[in-house]
């Protein structure tokens, strides 16, 4: 009997690299992949071995194959990178260290190589890859090897094991500046943003004049939705260096945030002189024209973009995102080239999808669209981490805990200001259409979807590790007597920078519908509509949307459904909790009965009837949401039943909802 020797282990694969044993350790992890041919970490080690071994090309195979199974491995286009460059292809070296440094900016050999290249003479024209090279190279320099390894552990997503060395690291240097920024790089991506913005906070008082500090509080503080406070850090880090383009478009990223659109598109339109290659100024150029109402400049801005990057499908799926925009079968034809190949990465994928979905749909091919709208579904559900029994859970926690004896027993500590109007609901259902209506009232400001509640049952769920129960909401038990009161003035306080002097605003967070407990008890003054639409457009209008962030129940059917069926039961709840307090309308009554249904909302809100809501349309405001251009145009009946052209697909749904 011929005993076959089982291939050796991982670790010893990576000892035989360590000692210079590339021929064995290429054959072992041969070996190894032929067993399990996923292995990714196997096949990065394959590919080292054979470019020591000067085997060049079937190097780049390896690793094409690698970036197919992780196109976000920065580590895969470092060693690209490397290939290339001993081929002496410098700009596709180039190429590749660019796009390393982009998913893992703590790979030093990779900034050494680029600050390299740009100074040979064969990449002239990027002055600014050579400085942010220059400048990282010296950073990272300076580093202890520790922390280069976290910095690539944190983006390789290796979260715990980065924040255990960071953690043990800092028990040692407790004011060490980088490894407490580290850690809130961490903390961010675990989505701990107050700790995060706590620990960067600190880390701008000990260390001024550290730039990439500031820059990550900018971003974090964005994030928090903290616009004004980041806009404050955002105009002190480009004093520190004027004409840095990364914190020039930090800048102008603050300033459309805050509404400084015109000061923004200004300035994007100067970061493009000195970028004119960078496909994203254009890009995030056309989102500021697309918010304000300016479509043909926001077309140019996006065909522009993916003219510079034919591959960047973010460009076209904002083009389809303007849901007004219109591709030809030349277009149709180039996304669905980039999408099959196997050098485009994942995120481009699942954006062409979606485009090519739309683009589809309304050359009125529904069965290719929705082989669109799925394969851009999957693509996309396989980076979040939704939880449909959790996500279940969770209402079952907010009708346990929020009875009507419960409600009684904490009522009457909350701040009295009747300022907010929050329009909760599923996405998809009508919500921007309310905001648009109202916001045309001369009492009302319309504003975006806040994040403040979100943050405020974050701080009080507090970390949370995977086995623990959850601590939101019944720790409101524990609260002392003004928390809720205080909690309810931030609020107000914290939303004030969206503001435009009218004594009521809107949030339209649709998912703030999970709080509506917290809130009555925060804000007991406060008006809720619940923005209502029939289950099988509703639900299919959210398929239909790749969602910038959030919203992770939207890329199953399943998912979906039993997410509406928990929404709608939930708010049942609501409503028998705080009678006579939430009042529900439906889209498709407004569309039907525009004047009507308005009558009944003022009524509701205490609002004098004004014209200008049934013109609602003519309005000149700022819209962020996917409905920005459909706000703008008269009301029609032609999305209430779009569904129907996709029902041989909808049957998941339609077994929940027996349409």
């Amino acid at each position: 009997m011929t005993i076959i020797d089982s291939p050796p282990s991982v670790q010893a694969i990576e000892h035989q690299v360590k000692q210079g044993q590339f021929a064995e350790a290429e054959k072992n992890c041969t070996a190894l992949l032929m067993q399990s041919p996923d292995l990714a970490g196997v096949m990065y080690l394959k590919a080292v071995c054979q470019r020591y071994l000067n085997q060049l090309e079937p190097a780049l195979q390896t690793l094409q194959k690698l970036n197919v199974l992780t196109p976000a491995y920065g580590r895969c286009y470092q060693e690209i990178g490397h290939c290339y460059k001993a081929q002496n292809q410098s700009n596709q070296a180039l190429s590749a260290y660019l796009k390393a440094v982009e998913y893992n900016p703590g790979l030093l050999a990779s900034w050494q190589a680029i600050a390299v290249l740009t100074d040979s003479g064969l990449a002239s024209s990027h002055l600014h890859e050579r400085r942010r090279a220059m400048a990282n190279v010296a950073h990272l320099s300076k580093l202890p090897r520790v922390l280069l390894s976290i910095i690539s552990m944190t983006h390789e997503n290796k979260l715990f094991k980065a924040e255990k060395l960071c953690r043990d690291f800092l028990i040692k240097q407790p004011h060490n500046v980088e490894a407490m920024r580290l850690l809130a790089v961490i903390a961010d991506k675990l989505h701990i943003l107050d700790e995060a913005e706590f620990l960067l906070a600190s880390c701008v008082e000990l260390a001024p004049d550290n730039v990439f500090v500031r820059f990550d509080y900018v971003q974090v503080l964005h994030k928090r939705q903290k616009f004004a406070l980041a806009y404050e850090q955002a105009t002190k880090l480009r004093t520190y260096q004027p004409d840095n383009p990364s914190f020039a478009t930090c800048y102008a990223n603050q300033c459309v945030a805050v509404g400084k659109f015109t000061d923004a598109i200004a300035i994007y339109k100067e970061i493009e002189k000195t970028l004119p290659d960078n496909p994203h100024i254009p890009l995030v150029m056309g989102h500021a024209y697309k918010t304000i109402g300016e479509h043909s400049k926001a077309v140019d801005c996006y065909r522009k973009s993916h003219q510079l990057q034919p591959s960047l499908g973010d460009a076209y799926w904002s083009l389809a995102n303007l849901k007004t925009y219109r591709f030809d079968a030349q277009q149709l034809q180039q996304m669905s080239a980039y999408e099959c190949s196997s050098q485009t990465t994942r995120i481009d994928r699942y954006h062409l999808c979606f485009a090519l979905a739309k683009g589809y749909e309304d050359a009125k091919q529904y069965d290719l669209a929705f082989d669109y709208y799925a394969k851009g579904s999957r693509l996309k559900k396989t980076e979040v981490k939704y939880d449909n029994i959790k996500m279940r859970q969770s209402f079952e926690r907010q009708q346990c805990y929020f009875s009507q004896a419960k409600v009684a027993q904490l009522a009457g500590g909350g701040e009295t200001a009747a300022d907010p109007i929050f329009i909760v609901g599923l996405p998809r259902a009508g919500s921007t259409l309310l905001e648009q209506i109202l916001s045309s009232h001369s009492m009302v400001d319309g504003t975006m979807e806040l994040g403040d509640i979100s943050a405020f049952v974050h701080q009080l769920g507090g970390r949370q590790l995977l086995n623990e129960s959850p601590r939101y909401p019944a720790v409101l038990d524990q609260l002392p007597t003004d928390k809720l009161a205080e909690m309810g003035r931030r609020y107000l306080e914290q939303t004030r920078v969206h503001r435009q002097g009218a004594p009521f605003f809107i949030d339209k967070m649709p998912n703030n519908f999970r709080h509506i407990g917290l809130i009555k008890l925060m804000l007991p003054n406060a008006k809720i509509i619940d923005a209502r639409r029939d289950p099988m457009a509703c639900c299919f209008g959210a398929y239909k949307q790749l969602f910038a962030q959030g919203q992770e129940f939207s890329y199953d059917l399943d998912d979906l459904a039993n997410y509406y069926q928990g929404y709608v039961e939930l708010m049942q709840h609501w409503h028998r909790v705080f009678p006579g307090q939430i009042l529900q309308v439906n889209y498709e009554q407004v569309v039907d009965d525009l004047s009507g249904q308005l009558a009944r909302i003022l009524n509701y809100l205490a609002l004098p009837f004004e014209p200008a809501c049934l013109d609602f349309h003519q309005t000149q405001r700022a819209v962020k949401t996917a409905s920005s251009e459909q706000v703008r145009q008269p009301i029609n009946r032609a999305g209430l039943a779009q569904w129907r052209h996709f029902d041989s697909h909808l049957s998941v749904l339609k077994a929940y909802f027996k349409a």
